[in-house]
């Protein structure tokens, strides 16, 4: 007799597994620009080659569009193969509205323990350590002005606006040439724009670099932020206040791509640093 009797025999009981499943969660992009998930898939099998690897993605749209699974289905796959842990690393820069809806599909699965690890900009240390990466990017005072574009969030209430807007503070007093705005909500861009305007920043500085403060900067790079003849792309409105406009370009796979957080090696080492703590905890509790 099958120790679940008839529907044992009938049914094949997956093996548990005692290691948690590790979920990489990303919001996905509809251009190229998602070649760099390569590069954390890489470090992460390098790492933590014992535990088996899963993907989920976060945008609706994405998941329909390219049938990929969202995080809900990558869950139930992770518990159908007999996992009993799984630690999900969003690679989400605030812990914003989407973080938030990860952490409540993380509850609904009773039946697998969901450690739900940090953002890249979870903590404010975490913001100071990852702008000492990007800052090497950033132009001298005396070759032009900086602008770190933030995604933003839509929502007023959401209460990821504060990192947003602390964000901002913090860069505008740490550095005396570099601004911060959102392609949503705040920082608002058009005010940060008026703001350039009003203060004849184009006079003191002929250059100006956008840095795109984003895991993949696929499409709002190319449309939003670079597009040349958008009329309502930061470049065009920035060209026309007299400004030359740069972005930081990265090669990969023989082609140029506009330089998202994704191909900074410290930026993939902050992230595994998350993933390491939650795999700690996971394999503690």
């Amino acid at each position: 007799m099958h120790q679940y009797g008839y529907i044992g025999r009938k049914l094949r009981v997956p093996k548990l597994k005692n290691k948690p499943a590790i979920i990489m969660v990303t919001f996905g992009t509809s251009s190229q620009a998602e070649r760099p998930l390569g590069l954390f898939q890489q470090q992460v099998e390098k790492q933590f080659g014992e535990y088996e690897t899963f993907w989920a993605y976060s945008s609706n749209i994405i998941c329909r569009k390219k049938k990929l699974p969202s995080l809900q289905q990558t869950l139930a796959t992770v518990e159908a193969a007999g996992f009993r842990k799984a630690v999900v690393q969003p690679l989400h820069i605030f812990p914003g509205t989407e973080y938030q809806q990860m952490a409540e599909t993380c509850e609904y699965f009773p039946g697998i323990r969901v450690f739900l690890s940090e953002t890249l900009l979870h903590r404010w240390s975490f913001v100071k350590e990852t702008l000492a990466v990007v800052e090497k990017e950033f132009l001298a005072p005396a070759e032009g002005l900086n602008i770190l574009a933030l995604h933003g969030t839509p929502l007023v209430a959401d209460p990821v606006n504060s990192g947003y807007l602390g964000l901002e503070k913090l860069v505008t007093d740490r550095y005396p040439n570099v601004l911060a705005a959102s392609l949503e909500g705040v920082p608002d861009s058009d005010a940060v724009f008026a703001g350039i305007q009003n203060k004849n920043m184009a006079e003191k500085y002929r250059q100006i670099k956008i840095i795109p403060m984003m895991y993949l900067a696929g499409m709002h790079a190319e449309e939003d932020l670079m597009a040349p003849k958008k009329v309502d792309s930061w470049r065009v409105i920035l060209e026309s206040m007299g400004f030359a406009v740069e972005c930081p370009m990265v090669q990969h796979g023989k082609k140029d791509f506009f330089k998202g957080l994704a191909y900074y090696p410290e930026i993939i080492s902050f992230f595994t640093d998350r993933l390491q703590r939650t795999l700690e905890i996971a394999e503690t509790y």
